[in-house]
Formats: C-alpha cells, structure tokens, sequence
C-alpha cells in the first residue's frame, strides 16, 4: 500500500485504530510483535521503540540487549479478524542499535541490502512464492493431533476437500491485507493445501510470506484446525515445500522472457550463480532435520540440475510467456525465514551475473527413476542438517552475505538442535515434539 509517516498517522486517528502491533523476524523466521498505543506512534516512527534482544533467540547477549524497532510505514496493513470497534494494525519494522546503525541480525536489513546490490547492476529481482501446508484436527482440550483434516488428493474437490473453505477464508483476508494470492487448491496429501502468490519484488514477497503464515496458522485456529507448515510430517505422503520462483528485470523488461532471447547470457549466468550455491546455503532454505526427509522424493529435488517443465529437477523453467517467464527453485520448505532465504538467493544469481557464468546443459531425464550410477554424476543436496550446516559455515559466499555474529548464531542453534535429535534416539518423535506445534 506504501503509506507515508504522515499518512499512517492520519489513518490511525480517522479509523478508530487502538492497538499497532510492531512486528519483526528472528534471525530463524519466527515473527515477533509488540503492542503500542497510537498516542506512541510518533515516537516509534522517531526514535523507536525498545525491546530485550537478549530474550530473542540468535540476536544478542545480556550484556548488549538494547534494540530498537522503527516501524516500515509502507508495510501498514488492518488485522481483519480483529474487532472493528478498536481496530488493531500491524507495521513490520527496521531494527536499529542505540546509536542508530542498523542491526546486523535484522534478516530484513539483509535483504534490503540485496535488492539494493541488484538495483546498483541496474537489475530488479521479482519473486512469487507457492507455500504449501497441511491442515490437521485438534483434540478435545483444543491441542493438536497428527490426524489430517481430510483425506483429499492432488485438486479434489468437496466433500473430499475439506479444506477448501478454510483457504477461502485465508484468501479473502489476505486481499483485505493488501496481499493478492494466485491460486489456491488441495495438494496431494491428505489435508495438505496449496496457495500460491503474485510475483513481487522481493522484500514485499518475504513480507507476505511472513504474514500469509500468520493468517494461515490464526485461520485455522479460529476454525478449529491446526495449521503446519512442517516440511515431512509424515513418511509416506508428499511433503510440504516452499517453491520459489525468481524472474530478474532490467529497464522493465524481463530477461526471462523466451518471446524476447531463448538465450540470454545474463539469465543463465543468474541461474548458473544459484545452481553453484545452493548446496552452501541448503542450511537456511531448509532449516530443519525434519527438512532433509523430503529431499529426493514424491517430486522433491535431490540434485543439483535444471530442466525445462520436469519436475524432478532442482530449478525448472516453466512453459511460461512475458511477464510470468521465470525459473522455479523447488528445494527450499516453508520452515525457512524468507528474508535469508531471498537475500541468499538473489546475492547468488548476482554473482553467477557478475563472473560470467555459464549454464551447465540441462537434464531432461526423470531423476526419480535413474539408476544410482547415472545419478553419480550429478552433484547432490545435503543428505542432513548437520552436513548442509558444515557447508555453509566453510563458505566464503555465506561468509561474505551474512554478517559473522549472525551467521556464528545461526549455526550453533542449528547444531543443537542436530544435537538434541541425535540424542533423542527417535527422529520422528523428536520433530514431531520439537516442531509440530510450532512450525
């Protein structure tokens, strides 16, 4: 909606606003929030508002814990299901130091920072996001159970979809929040849903990504659900993943185009900068141990190779014409936090641009079925969390993107985490207890 300071403050008084919910991202993807008054809202958008970092995970020590969130005005957007009466707004917000300076482990900052490296190469990177979930049925005392909401398959209709009124719900309200989904319908497994976004740019495409999980998770709540976005909640049924697909524009024209140059140098350097760092970065696009059960699996990728339209590879360039040509990366799950995930993604492409890269030849054969000597010869994903963690931490490229502290952060939550399933002596069980209800 991109408001002004002035016009924000305007639409608080003229609208019966009460309550502003500052919100922000843990360096994990988690969102956080405070509540203001509006009589407090000129000084968040002065001198902020202050917070522990200390009591948020992966930010910062007790003995430095003061922050400050400055609220992003354009990011304005009316909670719907809250009361008319007294209405309730939420801004996503800068995070800042005491002296002013940006906060290095704002993952937002960090995307920022990479839209503004592209728009240096006179590049503008659009990015849509097809996030998929399952809904599941709560017991008595109002806690989740492992029991699917239904048990539709792959576009089924009602009543074997259950769930298609719960993603209606979830639609209408993120166009009353200025978000425009695609397209939305039942996934292959049983309670598993699907809603896909209008590309944008992409820190507008990490905003909706962070709210359309909010709504998702709060909609299903109100309709007696619990709603997951964990990547493999179950063996033997097709897992949850967050496809990502990237086009880049330059002069208002998108490169990706086929109509316009089958070939363009710039996007296969772009694409060839992904396929090159994808294994460093597997770490932050699939943040889990649970995430690593998907791979190679029910149309998951397990290796790093690109096709036109098949499926079984890790980037596709889909049939697509003008405005909506682009490449669909098909590894990242939705337990990521977009803002690394994108900053990552683009600084990739950018450097792939910047040297020159050249496109390896695609693979046009079904990866599922190849035999285990045809596949040694393609690179492979990380097998685990605790191998994709030791790739990233060696990585100049990481390294040079992610500032120190917040990378160090990063890595040693994640390896506990590695450590705590390891000592649990049942995977399963340990994600199940450790994610299920949270993720």
């Amino acid at each position: 909606m991109n408001y002004t300071v002035s016009e924000v403050l305007q639409f608080v008084r003229e609208n019966d606003v009460k309550f502003i919910r500052l919100a922000f991202c843990d360096i994990f993807g988690v969102q956080k929030n405070i509540s203001i008054m509006p009589a407090e809202l000129p000084r968040a958008f002065e001198n902020g508002i202050s917070f522990d970092a200390s009591a948020v995970r992966g930010f910062l020590n007790v003995d430095e814990s003061d922050l400050f969130l400055f609220p992003d005005p354009a990011t304005l957007s009316i909670l719907p299901w809250r009361p008319a009466h007294g209405r309730v707004v939420r801004m996503l917000c800068d995070i800042r130091r005491p002296d002013g300076t940006l906060f290095e482990g704002d993952t937002r900052g960090l995307l920022r920072r990479a839209v503004a490296d592209a728009a240096r190469m006179g590049l503008q990177c659009r990015v849509g996001a097809e996030c998929e979930f399952y809904l599941f049925e709560r017991d008595e005392a109002g806690e989740p159970t492992m029991i699917p909401h239904d048990r539709g398959g792959y576009f089924d209709v009602s009543p074997r979809d259950k769930g298609e009124n719960v993603r209606r719900e979830i639609c209408l309200t993120l166009e009353e929040m200025g978000i425009q989904p695609e397209s939305s319908h039942h996934e292959q497994g049983p309670g598993q849903n699907e809603i896909d976004f209008k590309y944008s740019d992409a820190l507008t495409a990490a905003d909706n990504l962070i709210t359309f999980k909010w709504v998702v998770r709060t909609t299903a709540a109100r309709n007696g659900l619990h709603a997951s976005f964990l990547p493999k909640p179950f063996a033997d049924w097709s897992g949850s993943g967050l496809h990502v697909n990237l086009s880049v524009c330059k002069n208002g024209i998108n490169l990706f185009d086929h109509n316009r140059s089958i070939h363009n140098p710039e996007v296969e350097a772009f694409m060839q900068g992904i396929l090159d760092r994808v294994p460093e970065i597997t770490a932050f696009l699939n943040p889990l141990t649970n995430s690593y059960a998907r791979f190679g699996r029910m149309e998951a990728p397990g290796y790093v190779t690109w096709s036109h339209q098949n499926r079984s590879q890790l980037v596709r360039v889909p049939a697509a014409k003008g405005e909506y040509s682009r490449m669909e990366l098909r590894s990242p799950d939705p337990s990521c936090n977009p803002y690394l995930a994108f900053a990552l993604l683009i600084q990739a492409g950018l450097e792939g641009i910047g040297q020159n890269k050249k496109l390896c030849a695609p693979v046009d054969g079904n990866l599922f079925s190849m035999s285990a000597e045809e596949l040694a010869a393609y690179t492979r994903l990380p097998q685990d969390l605790e191998e994709a963690l030791g790739l990233a931490q060696e990585s100049a490229f990481v390294r040079r993107v992610l500032p120190t502290g917040t990378l160090d952060r990063y890595i040693a939550a994640k390896r506990a985490e590695c450590d705590a399933c390891g000592a649990a002596g049942g995977r399963e069980q340990f994600e199940r207890d450790r994610y299920f209800a949270e993720v």
